[in-house]
């Protein structure tokens, strides 16, 4: 936070409501349209990537629900940040397997990687800024 900037805790913070509706976008995704999802789930991950797509789907909404909710929007916001950082692989594997399916495809899956970082700044912001403020 920058100096001198008040902390809300109103549960009114405006990045929230969007960061909610981001995760909710997505996760439904997951079970909508799955087939997008099964090609990048990472190889070295056991199992049936069918299930790590309804994992990550599910795992999506459960943030997206957590972060509408005042009262929980600050483990919401945390859980968004860490979920955020465990979908980096796939990625990674999406930038991977699409490098030779041509220019657009590659530029858009290489796009993403850097896209995360202000997704988790996002995140950590909406934390940030719904953090009760200390007891004097």
């Amino acid at each position: 936070m920058w100096e001198g900037e008040a902390v809300r805790t109103d549960g009114h913070e405006p990045g929230a409501a969007a960061l909610a509706g981001l995760f909710t976008v997505t996760g439904v995704t997951h079970f909508v349209a799955p087939g997008f999802y099964r090609p990048i789930v990472p190889h070295f991950l056991p199992g049936a990537p069918e299930g790590w797509v309804l994992v990550s789907g599910v795992a999506e909404l459960a943030c997206a629900a957590a972060v509408a909710a005042p009262r929980t929007r600050r483990l919401g916001a945390a859980l968004a940040v860490v979920l955020l950082v465990a979908v980096f692989p796939a990625n990674i594997q999406m930038a991977i397997d699409w490098r030779h399916d041509g220019a657009v495809k590659a530029a858009v899956a290489w796009g993403r990687l850097p896209l995360q970082i202000p997704l988790i700044w996002w995140a950590v912001r909406v934390r940030r800024h719904n953090a009760p403020l200390p007891v004097r």
